[in-house]
């Protein structure tokens, strides 16, 4: 295997969120199999998480603080605008000014080098750089439908209709692009973030989640299923690791609906691997994922997965009543009989939590970071 330049362009860094980890685990991966690997951030992450002192790649941030937005100027209010038309003609140039810094590192880049866009609004500073003929792989780390619902759905049929190829986390999601016209699709799932040695012993009467506390999570639809499940199973408790801007608003949720007595919220972090050791069921009411991390660290902690099946990365994961239970996306009341189910039957939990450890194997690091590999060296031909 020879050496390359490996470019991973992002939103943000150290941006605290599932990109952002995921980011930091290829390009360590990478690095440790000897590529000389560079992530370059945008802007400054708002909330950032910790990536260790000397990580073995090297980190680059465009801009010291996240650059404006473009203003509208549709229409014949936008025609008489001229503030707006001066605010988007000076962002302009402050694109093309710090693009310059990234095609400047790309033509410092050895033959066979790669670069690698992982959110769709770094690409359009990627797209304004010289990539010095590197091949530009496009990642979009949502599901299909999770981006339709968005402003992102057309800016990545804009902006990653040139790559070289377009990378989803399932094979689903792949086609439902391609039928849109993207001829450059494929597909690459996320590695598994770990494994550690010992799995949870399932004994404490505990259902853990791990996310942020955003509308995109579900949490306020978690908590009302859990006050359907909780007068079930009395003694479990529901523990919520995270933090977001709905923190607030959630807790008066929880109190509304009286559930204090069984809700524990527990706050960032960083041992991942302790709060899943301290659970017996995982639980996630997501609107939206891509390929869930959080999914993949319970299950190789042998806890079982109950979650909403909200995109084709969820199912990919989870095996719905072989190693978790899956509940339609959004409905609450059977999302509440999937824990029930688990939180009731210690022996399904036992079977479907060291199924899970065991399945959940098929996305080792080794094996997804050598289809990288091979991706590589396809678009070098």
């Amino acid at each position: 295997m020879t050496p390359r330049d490996i470019f991973f362009v992002g939103n943000e860094v150290d941006e605290l969120g599932g990109v952002a980890r995921w980011q930091t685990q290829m390009a360590s991966l990478l690095a440790e199999r000897g590529h000389r690997v560079t992530v370059v951030g945008i802007a400054p992450a708002d909330v950032a998480m910790e990536l260790g002192e000397h990580p073995p790649y090297q980190r680059v941030t465009l801009y010291e603080q996240r650059p404006p937005g473009r203003r509208p100027v549709r229409g014949l209010r936008g025609k008489v605008d001229v503030a707006a038309r001066l605010h988007n003609a000076r962002r302009d140039a402050g694109m093309r000014e710090t693009s310059a810094k990234l095609s400047r590192m790309f033509r410092t880049a050895a033959p066979g080098a790669m670069i690698v866009v992982t959110q769709v609004w770094a690409m359009e500073w990627v797209e304004l750089a010289d990539t010095a003929g590197h091949p530009v792989i496009g990642m979009s780390h949502e599901s299909y439908e999770y981006s339709r619902q968005s402003s992102r759905y057309g800016r990545v049929l804009k902006h990653y209709k040139n790559v070289d190829r377009l990378l989803l986390l399932t094979q689903e999601d792949a086609d439902l692009w391609a039928v849109k016209g993207l001829n450059n699709v494929g597909f690459m799932p996320n590695p598994l973030p770990m494994m550690p040695e010992t799995v949870s012993p399932r004994t404490e009467k505990t259902v853990v989640s791990i996310g942020r506390l955003s509308h995109q999570k579900g949490l306020d639809m978690m908590l009302d299923a859990w006050a359907e499940a909780a007068p079930q199973v009395p003694g479990w408790k529901l523990k919520l690791y995270g933090a977001g801007e709905l923190e607030q608003s959630l807790k008066k949720q929880a109190t509304d609906l009286g559930l204090d007595g069984s809700v524990e919220w527990a706050g960032q972090t960083r041992d991942v691997v302790g709060a899943l050791h301290g659970a017996s069921v995982f639980a996630q009411s997501s609107r939206g994922e891509g390929f869930p991390l959080a999914l993949l660290e319970a299950m190789a902690c042998g806890v079982p997965c109950v979650a909403f099946d909200c995109a084709p990365g969820v199912h990919e994961i989870v095996q719905d009543g072989v190693d978790g239970l899956l509940a339609r996306p959004g409905n609450t009341p059977e999302l509440a009989r999937q824990l029930v189910r688990l939180m009731q039957d210690q022996e399904l939990r036992d079977r479907m939590g060291d199924l899970a450890r065991e399945n959940v194997q098929r996305y080792s690091p080794e094996s997804i970071t050598r289809r990288w590999e091979e991706l590589f060296a396809f678009l070098e031909r």
